[in-house]
């Protein structure tokens, strides 16, 4: 599910913070798992996610831009926030699509990107998420079907500024384009590789 309407989701900036808000009853999950583009669709798929925001996390540059991001000089991440129905879905199941859609062998890139701002991190956003993301991190690293380490960390969330508007639901409004990058940067070629039949779920 992705129309939520504009009175229940309001994305605010602020001098020095910006944030989706939430409304009573739903909660928020933030990960960063390389292009933003390509982390919307698999959340969005799951029953109970309400919303999926692209924008950029973990760095130092109050209301950064695209292209500041790209440039790789303000420590921030493409991430997405994942607004969801903790009723209709757990936490558990938002960080098993999450590794399952990300390379967690490698530091500060992912397929084709390379760069601080590609790398993968899981963001929580209390106690709780912290305690299931290092144990779902624990099961993880004993059942992978891969010999390389995980390396993705796991911090606490911090301010998250919404990207622009023609990178929201991108693979959506842009399809075509989409496909041929999510294409050309090999990413589906090595979810499968990493994950085999279990990639991408």
């Amino acid at each position: 599910m992705k129309w939520l309407p504009a009175s229940i989701l309001v994305l605010a900036f602020a001098a020095h913070a910006a944030e989706v808000k939430i409304p009573p009853g739903y909660a928020v999950a933030t990960f960063a798992g390389g292009c933003f583009w390509c982390m919307e669709q698999p959340f969005d798929e799951i029953p109970g996610v309400i919303d999926t925001v692209s924008g950029y996390t973990g760095g130092n540059k109050l209301n950064p831009s695209y292209e500041q991001v790209s440039s790789g000089t303000t420590g921030h991440a493409e991430a997405v926030q994942v607004v969801y129905d903790p009723k209709k879905v757990g936490y558990e199941k938002l960080l098993d699509v999450f590794w399952h859609n990300v390379d967690p062998t490698v530091t500060n890139r992912q397929f084709c990107d390379t760069g601080t701002q590609y790398r993968t991190a899981v963001f929580y956003h209390d106690e709780a998420q912290r305690k299931a993301a290092e144990a779902s991190l624990a099961a993880l690293r004993k059942s992978k079907p891969f010999k390389d380490p995980i390396v993705t960390p796991i911090q606490m969330a911090g301010p998250f500024y919404p990207a622009e508007d023609y990178h929201q639901n991108f693979y959506r409004t842009n399809p075509v384009r989409y496909q041929l990058y999510r294409k050309g940067c090999g990413r589906d070629a090595r979810l499968k590789e990493l994950w085999g039949a279990s990639a991408g779920h």
